[in-house]
């Protein structure tokens, strides 16, 4: 039966080392959403255990970022989370993975992801999308060319079977793609975020991104290139709109 948006509830998966940056991915995920933080369940992996039935009862899932994990990683926690990706496919519940959410799925269906510093995307940068997003729900009321907040070293280099690609960049393939005609999402742009939060992300993992990027000067390159996103900031509201509230189906491909 159809939910309203105000009586929806989402699982959050996420992977965060400090509780202020784990309060921050929350209220990221509760302004783009446009839900309540109460109607989210937060599970963060370092912390909580995975469980049998933490699928049960809710109506969507989302996986957020890491900080200082890797989707190639091989935590004690990494199996489970693994396996509970699977579960939500088999299950068709709507499921939405940003950056290292969006890696995960992959990982967890078939694609695989490698670690790539060369291509490391950090700051604000277009994303192109493709041919196939004209005729997907969620993203073909886009432009053909919008801005994204961006902030990863591991990237998708090869999609899971009846993965359909999405989006792209000049940098790199699988910006964006949807696994079949499940409404299952992942995208390797924060989604999640504006230029205010992604600001505040930058300043919180400041060392790390100085590790990739090399010096002060390139990492104020980056903070200068924050910009609003505002063509996409929709995401994830759409997403549950359309997929938890109205139930639209996705038709189905041979892709």
């Amino acid at each position: 039966m159809p939910k309203t948006l105000d009586a929806i509830r989402v699982l959050l998966i996420q992977a965060r080392n400090t509780e202020e940056m784990e309060l921050q991915e929350q209220t990221c995920f509760v302004e783009r959403a446009r839900i309540d933080l109460a109607q989210f369940i937060p599970v963060n992996v370092v912390r909580d255990p995975i469980h049998l039935g933490l699928l049960d009862g809710v109506d969507a899932l989302m996986i957020g970022g890491a900080g200082e994990y890797s989707a190639l990683d091989d935590d004690p926690w990494m199996t489970d989370v693994l396996a509970l990706v699977k579960e939500a496919y088999d299950r068709d519940l709507p499921t939405f993975g940003s950056c290292w959410g969006h890696q995960l799925i992959a990982r967890a269906l078939g694609g695989m992801v490698i670690y790539d510093k060369e291509r490391s995307e950090f700051g604000c940068g277009e994303i192109e999308l493709t041919a196939a997003a004209a005729d997907d729900p969620l993203f073909q009321g886009l432009p053909p060319c919008f801005r994204a907040n961006l902030g990863h070293h591991d990237r998708v280099v090869a999609l899971p079977p009846a993965a359909v690609e999405l989006a792209f960049n000049v940098s790199q393939r699988n910006q964006a793609f949807r696994l079949g005609n499940k409404p299952f999402y992942g995208t390797q742009f924060h989604s999640e975020l504006n230029a205010e939060r992604e600001r505040e992300r930058l300043i919180a993992y400041r060392d790390l991104y100085l590790e990739e990027l090399g010096s002060d000067a390139d990492f104020q390159a980056v903070m200068d290139s924050l910009a609003d996103t505002t063509e996409a900031d929709h995401l994830l509201y759409d997403f549950l709109r359309l997929f938890v509230v109205d139930q639209v189906s996705i038709f189905p491909t041979e892709a």
